[in-house]
């Protein structure tokens, strides 16, 4: 084998659906601007340091590493690596991760917007604490309060000796949720804890999403879709994650400069299921307006198409409309068509004039515009931004 192919262990769990997206990832890099010589073999996260990985030599390492000893090991190795769990900000790794304010940002708002004032979160029941799971469960809890709700966050009565995450005392789990205010909307730390709340949920008789709204996070289609009804979930992008990662880890190889040692990428979106088709207000009437607006605003429908659905004189609906949502329909419909866009330019290698009529404008100079007002940039340049991370 030729001296100039890169020797890489990657150490990636293939146990959940965010560590093989990751997989993914290194490998379309790999296949792009390789060849790489790829060390792997299956394993799940909280394991020891694969018994492989103690002879191994070479140039780098891929990890997501969740535990102390795993970490340490990597880090015997003396070779450029990158860690794609931030378990461990202690011990200094280069890392790839997702914005957890950017994350929280998403779930909060599309929980808002479906009219809850009632919220609540719930985190993982492990110890130590994790740094990212806190800093979600914080960030939520700041925003229900800003916007005027309360926010209920799940204690766990005790602490487990066990690196498992999103396993409960069930009891107090199901006193919980019994207790909480209603209607309410709840996000997970991660889809494994969202899960277990709509299985409390099914037991107790509570309705999902009409009494309690579920949102996870990792949009793990085998956990999403085995949840009744389906769940609704952040989705984290972890391909670009593992791909971005792989990037990095190549610069260092050649000699590179670690310039810095965090990288956070923005989410994707949120990829709504039943778990959260509902809109908690009692006016039909706008009830009806906003999923119609909410539902066609790619269609390229116009405001006026849209009110013409209610027998209510339009400063009635206008009125009634802002006082809800804090903006008017128009708003509404351009907002739904901006997030859209946002999704397809980080997700997608779509053309600017395909996202344009993807996102309903006849004109790609539309979505630009809509850009340069909302994002203080053009669509490409966000593009590159959000791929690139901060």
């Amino acid at each position: 084998m030729s001296s100039a192919v890169k020797r890489v262990a990657v150490v990636v769990e293939t146990s959940r659906e965010y560590g093989r997206g990751v997989l993914r990832g290194i490998i379309r890099y790999e296949h792009e601007h390789g060849p790489w010589s790829i060390y792997f073999q299956p394993c799940g996260l909280g394991e020891p340091p694969p018994a492989w990985f103690r002879d191994w030599r070479g140039d780098g390492v891929l990890v997501r590493a969740d535990t102390p000893q795993l970490a340490e090991a990597v880090l015997a190795k003396r070779v450029p690596v990158v860690d794609l769990r931030l378990a461990f900000p202690e011990y200094g790794i280069p890392s790839v991760g997702v914005d957890n304010h950017l994350i929280v940002d998403l779930a909060f708002g599309h929980l808002l917007e479906r009219g809850f004032t009632n919220f609540a979160f719930l985190g993982f029941s492990r110890r130590p604490k994790i740094w990212w799971a806190e800093e979600r469960c914080e960030y939520f809890v700041r925003l229900a309060e800003n916007a005027g709700g309360t926010c209920h966050v799940f204690q766990p009565r005790r602490a487990r000796e066990s690196h498992a995450i999103g396993e409960y005392d069930r009891e107090q789990l199901v006193a919980w949720v019994r207790g909480l205010p209603r209607p309410v909307a709840i996000m997970g730390c991660s889809d494994d804890c969202s899960l277990q709340v709509a299985e409390v949920c099914r037991v107790v008789g509570l309705r999902v999403p009409d009494d309690v709204a579920i949102l996870g996070v990792d949009n793990d289609e085998f956990l999403c879709n085995l949840s009744q009804p389906s769940m609704s979930s952040v989705d984290l992008g972890p391909e670009r994650s593992g791909y971005r990662a792989a990037e990095w880890l190549d610069e260092m190889m050649s000699g590179a400069k670690v310039k810095q040692k965090e990288l956070f990428l923005p989410p994707i979106g949120v990829v709504a299921r039943r778990s959260t088709d509902v809109i908690a207000i009692d006016d039909l009437e706008l009830v009806d307006l906003i999923r119609y607006i909410r539902e066609h605003a790619c269609d390229g429908i116009r405001v006026e198409d849209a009110m013409r659905r209610s027998e209510l004189c339009v400063s009635t609906l206008q009125r009634r409309f802002k006082a809800l949502l804090g903006r008017t329909p128009k708003e509404e419909l351009i907002r739904v068509q901006f997030e859209r866009a946002k999704q397809l330019l980080i997700s997608t290698d779509l053309s600017i004039n395909e996202i344009a009529a993807r996102c309903g404008f006849h004109e790609a100079k539309r979505l630009i515009s809509l850009f340069h007002s909302q994002a203080g940039m053009p669509p490409g340049a966000y593009r590159r931004q959000a791929r690139q991370g901060n």
